[in-house]
């Protein structure tokens, strides 16, 4: 029995965790990081600990000082969360010598179902089907070369002890095997502390079909129905969804036994995901047990009606699993969606910042009623920091329907209404997924992104159009009064009209905008008490402004009545597009002046550290030349030489914690000298 939870984690699932917790009666402590001292969950436990620095190496991941909060609190029990130190074996067993429970599986089956090598084997000899390939011990490349012929090419290297992508290579011909098993040998070692890989044959055209299994510790195991989580970029998981849309009742009970046939084998307790490979032909095979909650539990939970995490928690206390195989019900259908601070446009690029609104459509405007059908798991509010310290995944979107069709325009119309401004995201991507005849007819398989979906306009810079330059010169030049209103104690209305401008026609004010790379100049006209005249070369926009909410304008262009979600903070506007975010910059006070150096500084891509610095001073480079890696967001960002030219400072070592737009390299441009 206990009393007290720690979790030990961050974001959307620690206030998921927390809020399950405290319903069922138990005291909840957060712990947080200093760069997560305002996040939402340290405000939603009952108690919360900071345990270290803005690196996850110096909190989150750190086991010493999770414990340390746990015994400061006089916490009896640990919530892992995923991620982290979720599958961390001796984690989970140092929480059983402090005499704290571990809210999770022993770290046996942690150990176990944690190095793909070993699981593999075990798998075997309990008779659960797997990929062919080698995972053996002998970790010679010689060896590795002659198990990859005999299983033949096209054959992934894969981590052991990995996941997520990360150490995992697809290799097509035997004459790129060597240099692709000492890549992935390099990753995994950086990434999970152990370079062992394994070798599988390379299925195509196949569904990521996963199981959640949920066991007790008096013997009892069930499986909760599947997901199907085929939809990946990269090996990652985009969208998710339950049940399959392929799966027949007698496949579906197939490799639900299958997956309790794999819990069983490492003596498994609690929740746990048995994942599948499917291919067309309906033949499954053992991909990897994930040892904790998935990231997309909430489809199962909508399509079942069950909370996983209060049956973690009534496991962990002793209790017997709530429900028998037989009580198990799959009704309607659920799919989920991973809203990323990232830039589908160049090539997902994560990015940093502050949240300057965040506005989820869980409300029906007109009526204020809840939405139906809908849900958001978050870990922001606004006004939260988005760093390069740990994953950039901010929220996750989940929609239900009593059929698969329904699920789907719901979850649609989540995604497009709810607005994030201040930083870019994947919300037209993930729109793009969800209305592609691909996902609709449920056809897609994990390759689907790669081989078919790379020319999406999602995927391509935004082409800003001529109405939006106009909405945002309008919003520009009545910002001033708009703010200065809002921020005015006399001003007890929500909303703005045209009452509280002055009603005097003016003449026309020029201004000048920025959106990316792009300028513009546009002129404003006031014709009226509440009508406008935008225009630029030859084009005109006569715009009535019918209502101004502090984050919404409700305009009349050529007859139509429009909606669109802003930010505006001094002279940067954020616009919401259906295309993606926009951000504007009042540049009309700013002299133009050529920058002579201009590509010649190697600024970094965003906050980070830099791993490493491949010139020095005084070295000749080329175009295109790999300069300096920073990393961020777990991922690593190569910066490149924009001009020919000569190394003139370098700013930055390895180790370094750099700043977005900081300067790291300074060439000589061979062109300027010229």
């Amino acid at each position: 029995m206990f009393n007290k939870v720690l979790i030990a984690n961050r974001g959307e699932i620690a206030q998921r965790i927390i809020r399950t917790a405290r319903d069922q009666g138990y005291r909840t402590v957060a712990v947080y990081s200093s760069a997560d001292k305002g996040s939402p969950h340290v405000d939603l436990a009952d108690e919360a600990v900071c345990i270290g620095g803005k690196t996850a190496a110096d909190s989150y991941l750190n086991p010493d000082k999770i414990l340390a909060a746990a015994r400061a609190t006089d916490s009896d029990a640990i919530h892992p969360g995923y991620g982290f130190l979720s599958e961390n074996s001796l984690f989970a067993a140092a929480c059983a010598d402090q005499g704290v429970t571990f809210i999770g599986p022993d770290p046996q089956a942690i150990e176990l179902m944690g190095c793909k090598r070993a699981s593999k084997v075990a798998m075997q000899a309990a008779g659960v089907p797997c990929i062919p390939g080698y995972e053996g011990k002998d970790q010679n490349d010689n060896v590795l070369m002659d198990a990859a012929i005999g299983i033949g090419f096209p054959l992934m290297v894969k981590a052991a002890a990995g996941g997520g992508g990360r150490g995992m290579r697809i290799v097509t011909d035997a004459s790129q095997l060597q240099s692709q098993l000492e890549s992935a040998r390099s990753e995994a070692l950086s990434a999970f502390g152990s370079d062992q890989l394994i070798l599988e044959k390379a299925l195509t055209r196949v569904r990521h079909i996963e199981i959640q299994v949920f066991a007790d510790t008096h013997g009892n195991v069930i499986h909760l129905g599947e997901r199907d989580c085929s939809m990946q970029r990269r090996h990652q998981k985009v969208i998710e969804e339950a049940p399959s849309p392929v799966l027949t009742p007698s496949l579906r009970e197939s490799m639900g036994q299958t997956a309790i046939q794999a819990a069983k084998a490492c003596n498994y307790v609690g929740a746990g995901t048995v994942e599948f490979l499917l291919t067309q032909d309906n033949d499954y095979y053992f991909l990897e047990m994930n040892t904790r909650l998935q990231v997309e539990h909430p489809v199962t939970e909508w399509v079942t009606g069950l909370d996983l995490v209060e049956w973690q928690l009534r496991v962990a206390a002793g209790e017997t699993l709530p429900l028998t195989q037989d009580d198990v019900r799959i009704k309607g259908h659920a799919i989920e969606v991973r809203l990323y601070a990232e830039d589908p446009a160049h090539d997902f690029m994560p990015q940093t910042g502050t949240v300057a609104l965040w506005q989820p459509a869980l409300v029906d405007q007109v009526s204020s009623e809840a939405l139906q059908g809908v849900r958001i798991d978050s870990g922001i509010q606004k006004g939260s920091q988005v760093s390069a310290f740990y994953d950039p995944m901010l929220a996750k979107l989940i929609a239900f329907g009593d059929n698969r069709e329904q699920a789907r325009r719901r979850l649609v119309r989540l995604v497009q209404d709810s607005h994030l401004l201040g930083l870019r995201d994947n919300r037209a991507f993930l729109s793009e997924l969800l209305n592609s005849d691909c996902f609709r007819e449920g056809e897609a398989t994990t390759d689907f992104i790669e081989r078919q979906f790379s020319g999406n306009p999602s995927l391509s810079a935004q082409v800003v159009e001529a109405e939006e330059w106009a909405v945002a010169a309008l919003l520009m030049s009545v910002g001033e009064q708009h703010h200065r209103a809002f921020h005015s104690s006399s001003l007890n209305s929500s909303s703005l009209n045209r009452s509280s401008f002055n009603s005097a026609s003016v003449g026309q004010r020029l201004l000048k905008l920025r959106c990316g790379d792009e300028a513009q100049q546009w002129g404003f006209t006031r014709l009226s008490a509440d009508c406008y005249r935008l225009e630029r070369d030859g084009l005109d926009y006569e715009i009535q402004l019918v209502e101004l909410l502090e984050s919404q304008l409700r305009y009349m262009v050529k007859g139509v009545l429009k909606t669109v979600t802003f930010y505006q903070n001094e002279q940067t506007l954020w616009l919401t597009s259906p295309r993606g975010n926009l951000q504007f910059d009042d540049i009309s006070l700013v002299v133009d002046k050529q920058s002579a150096s201009g590509s010649s500084q190697v600024l970094a891509s965003m906050d980070g550290v830099v791993v490493d610095v491949l010139v020095e001073s005084g070295q000749r480079v080329k175009r295109g030349d790999l300069l300096v890696v920073i990393e961020a967001m777990k991922m690593e960002h190569p910066l490149k030489a924009g001009v020919d030219g000569v190394v003139n400072t370098v700013l930055a070592s390895a180790g370094d914690q750099v700043k977005g737009r900081q300067l790291l390299i300074e060439l000589e441009d061979e062109k300027a000298e010229s």
